[in-house]
This record gives C-alpha cells, structure tokens and sequence, in this order.
C-alpha cells in the first residue's frame, strides 16, 4: 500500500535489534502489523483481510451500499 498511495507510510523493524519496540508493540509473531497505534494483526494474511484491518483502523467499515 505504501508503494501506491502517498497517504501510506511504512517501516519495517528487526526486532531483534529493537526489543524495546517489540516488547511496546507486544510481538510475539512476524510479521506484526501496527496500523496508526490503533489496530494490529500477526501473521501472512490475504490481500484482502490486510485491507479490512486497514480500514477497520481507519473507522471505514469497507461495505459498499
């Protein structure tokens, strides 16, 4: 998402080198995806259940009328 869309930030951490960033964000599985402080998910998902967490972090519910 990032690579398309200029309102995307991402990072990527070596949690090994940052523990206290792992032990803040809770990790206990990669990958884990922090989403504004306000969502996360662990783990390889689809495509299209990573774009649900990022609008359910967001306040859209993603339904379209």
């Amino acid at each position: 998402m990032a690579i398309e869309s200029d309102h995307v930030r991402a990072d990527a951490v070596e949690i090994t080198e940052f523990p206290q960033l792992a032990s803040r964000y809770m990790v206990r599985g990669v990958p884990k995806v922090v989403i504004n402080e306000v969502g996360s998910f662990e783990g390889a998902v689809p495509p299209s259940i990573f774009v649900a967490h990022v609008l359910r972090a967001a306040g859209v519910d993603g339904e379209t009328s």
